[in-house]
């Protein structure tokens, strides 16, 4: 009788799926807690030390490494030991590929850059470590040999239809960026395809393949789960923060199919599926906005979710298919020319997805160009010293700030805008600060920056388009019967019934996400004319407001209904936050719009009004980093509105408690009233902004009720909202309410606010940040102290 066979050893497949099992789950444990704790932390203020990204990613490495790397050399079984090579190598790819998350999110096309060179390094290391070009290995079966002569069909044809076939939810709902950006998303995403067929080469199929006599249900499903672990390794590390999220429910998706590919020993056409895998999350979605500042709604972080899971059934779908295709006992594969008709049907499906369904053309970063010689607006704030008080010595005010920032933006720009127009270039130019919007890649930003008239270059973000507006929200309150907590707390309401008061001949404007200007508790206060709203995100041409943000703060300034503090005021309004997300130049649109309204399809810098300025600036937005701004972006505009006596007050932020966290403009700068938020209870709330600022300076001025605040929303009904965007429309309220009790204090700036914070009333602030006031400013604002002293 024969010997009986030796009983093959169970545990180093059961050490190696426990090991790929760990791999996965720890890698997208740490990868998205990783983004998570990132985002909570941006929401917070709280900077990130840029260390800590490339941290997670060499923890991964090492985490997964060492245990891979043991199955790679321990066991005598080759799939146990093929499946530790690969996910050795997939571990040091991503050990290599996260420490690029070192470079910032806004410097994309360096990030892209780098990632295509390393990406496409690390191919020729691993093509190099193993002593040849990826593909050659040991020869294959002789059957496997006959079936490839016979049979002049290329599995290569058919992966690339396949990775077209993955980009076509991405080509629907994505949208591209700048010209640069998506050439090196292109080679990013090619050389990451390079480097998966690297590590996935022929021998590690081969390992995993019984020949094309037998089934292929081991391939496709033993070898695509190793295969899936090493490519999730690779998708952890593709993209910054936040964009290797869908590369990592896609890529490892994708390497079924191409196990089914490779049947036969035949060469491995991974690099053709995860190439374009990879494409979609780098070229169709800019990662600052994979954030949670846009999560609320359908924007983008939505639809690169459903883009992805599209991608994710595609990849899944094309497994099966190719399975039973390319996998079956005696295979009688598709000819070449079934291939290439393949690749040419999606191709035109592709197209006409992008053109009829997508977002065609490119929608990249602008740079945000600020020139050195800003204009000299000393003297203004003293014209009304000596002459008539009131409104019409801010009118004069306003009129000559406007003359001399236009003259002075046209004179200096005159030769950067003669090299614009020489090399073709789109701009946008500024006054209020002397600055011009580019359109242009790294390039252009490295000539402009080393002009001797130029002073600094920013990026001006700039959001993608969506498949869909998302939905407008909207409240689900009735409107209220007698005056708010927030109304009766700050003694608003006793203005009004007492003292007559109700903010009347004082125009209010408001720099948000619209208005609804149809709701019954604003309509009426619209000033009206051909010069009271401006949008430049979507051109409407009256009131509109999608977000309901807008609608909510001014509701709270001057709605009527009770739920406004000034109802007698009128109002104008400027869309200067589309989806949440803003940028230095559509910032600037509005505050120009608000020192001198022009009409629609008017000029900024030839048709503006400036009698027609607004008193009162209320601003519940910021302009952060991410956004393109930094501590000096906007300080030229609110020292303009300084000297023109125009009154701006600003939310303080929501990234409170920790102190220093009123850091973003304009609520850092001294020409402006900064406004933190209080509760029912009079205690400031957690999320309220704390001072110091960058500089030093003492933030917030005072605070406001800034919780459950009831006010307006688009389509009528009310809604109850948190943040010091709410208590911010308190303030500019009051101030209307000032003004209008006493003419003669319009435009006179210091005097308004000595009485403001000389009348208000306690309230419990909690902790400390430094000097006194870093957390309430001087005390809860008071309508009814401040409108007497106002009388005096």
């Amino acid at each position: 009788m024969p010997p009986p066979a030796p009983r093959s050893n169970p545990w180093p497949v059961v050490a190696a799926a426990l090991i790929g099992l760990g791999a996965v789950v720890f890698t997208v444990t740490t990868q998205a807690g990783g983004w998570l704790v990132e985002q909570l932390l941006l929401t917070m203020g709280v900077d990130q030390p840029a260390w800590t990204r490339p941290l997670t990613g060499l923890l991964d490495a090492l985490v997964v490494g060492l245990p891979a790397g043991l199955l790679a050399v321990l066991p005598r079984a080759a799939g146990v030991r093929a499946a530790g090579r690969a996910w050795t190598l997939g571990a040091a790819a991503l050990g290599a590929l996260g420490l690029l998350r070192a470079i910032p999110p806004a410097r994309h096309e360096l990030y892209l850059a780098a990632l295509a060179v390393v990406a496409a390094g690390g191919a020729l290391a691993v093509r190099r470590l193993r002593g040849g070009p990826a593909g050659r290995g040991p020869q294959s079966s002789p059957e496997g040999d006959e079936h490839r002569a016979a049979e002049p069909a290329t599995p290569a044809l058919f992966a690339f239809a396949a990775g077209l076939a993955l980009l076509l939810p991405w080509l629907a709902l994505g949208a591209l960026g700048g010209l640069t950006e998506t050439a090196l998303a292109v080679a990013a995403a090619a050389a990451l395809g390079w480097l998966a067929a690297a590590i996935l080469d022929r021998p590690f199929w081969a390992a995993y393949d019984g020949g094309s006599g037998r089934p292929a249900v081991r391939l496709v499903l033993l070898g695509g789960l190793v295969a899936g672990v090493a490519l999730s390794l690779v998708a952890a590390g593709a993209g910054q923060s936040g964009a290797q999220l869908p590369a990592l429910l896609v890529l490892p998706a994708t390497a079924f199919a191409a196990a089914a590919l490779s049947r036969g020993g035949g060469p491995a056409p991974v690099g053709w599926l995860v190439g374009p895998a990879a494409l979609g999350p780098l070229a169709f979605a800019d990662p600052e906005e994979i954030s949670l500042v846009l999560a609320i709604g359908r924007d983008v972080p939505f639809w690169v979710a459903v883009a992805a899971a599209g991608s994710l059934a595609v990849a899944l779908g094309l497994a099966l298919g190719y399975a039973g295709v390319f996998g079956r006992r005696r295979p009688a594969a598709p000819r070449r020319a079934v291939g290439a008709l393949t690749v040419a049907a999606v191709l035109a499906g592709a197209a006409g997805v992008y053109v009829g369904a997508g977002q065609p053309g490119l929608h990249g970063e602008k740079l945000f160009v600020v020139l050195k010689a800003q204009a000299d607006l000393s003297g203004i704030a003293d014209l009304g010293v000596g002459g008539p008080p009131g409104q019409v010595g801010r009118d004069a005010r306003v009129a000559e700030v406007y003359r001399r920032l236009v003259a002075h933006a046209q004179r200096s720009q005159a030769g950067l805008r003669r090299d614009l127009d020489r090399w073709r270039l789109d701009y946008r130019p500024y006054y209020l600060v002397n600055a011009i919007e580019v359109d242009g890649g790294p390039a252009v930003r490295a000539w402009l920056s080393r002009r001797a008239d130029v002073d600094r270059v920013l990026l001006s973000q700039q959001l993608r388009p969506l498949p869909a507006a998302p939905p407008t929200e909207r409240g689900g309150e009735a409107g209220p019967s007698a005056p708010p907590w927030n109304v009766t707390m700050i003694r608003a309401d006793r203005v009004r019934s007492e003292l007559g008061v109700d903010g009347s001949g004082i125009v209010v404007g408001s720099s948000d996400s619209g208005v609804d200007g149809a709701h019954p508790a604003l309509a009426a206060g619209f000033r009206g004319g051909d010069d009271s709203w401006y949008d430049p995100w979507n051109g409407t041409r009256t009131p509109t407001d999608h977000a309901g943000h807008g609608t909510h703060t001014l509701g709270s300034a001057v709605g009527a209904a009770h739920v406004g503090v000034a109802p007698g005021a009128r109002w104008v309004g400027c869309v200067n936050l589309d989806r949440n997300l803003g940028n230095p130049a559509r910032y600037l649109d509005c505050l120009q719009f608000m020192l001198a309204p022009f009409p629609p399809g008017g000029e900024a810098f030839a048709d503006g009004r400036p009698e027609r300025a607004p008193h009162v600036l209320t601003n519940s937005w910021g302009c952060p980093p991410m956004e393109g701004c930094d501590p000096r972006a906007l300080a030229p505009a609110t020292a303009a509105f300084a000297a023109a006596g125009i009154f701006v007050v600003a939310a303080a932020g929501n990234t409170g408690p920790s102190c220093g966290s009123v850091e973003d403009p304009p609520a850092i700068y001294e020409d402006v009233l900064t406004v933190g938020a209080v509760d029912a209870r009079r205690r400031v709330t957690d999320f309220s902004s704390r001072g110091p600022t960058p500089d030093g300076s003492v933030k917030p001025d005072l605070v406001a009720p800034g919780a459950d605040v009831l006010s307006a929303m688009p389509g009528g009904g009310y809604a109850r909202l948190d943040g010091t965007s709410m208590a911010t429309p308190h303030v500019a309220g009051v101030v209307a309410l000032m003004w209008s009790a006493n003419p003669r204090l319009i435009g006179d700036l210091p005097r308004t606010r000595q009485l403001l914070t000389g009348t208000v009333t306690p309230v419990t602030s909690g902790q400390g940040c430094g000097p006194t006031g870093n957390v309430d400013g001087a005390g809860l604002v008071d309508a009814y102290a401040a409108v007497r002293a106002a009388r005096g």
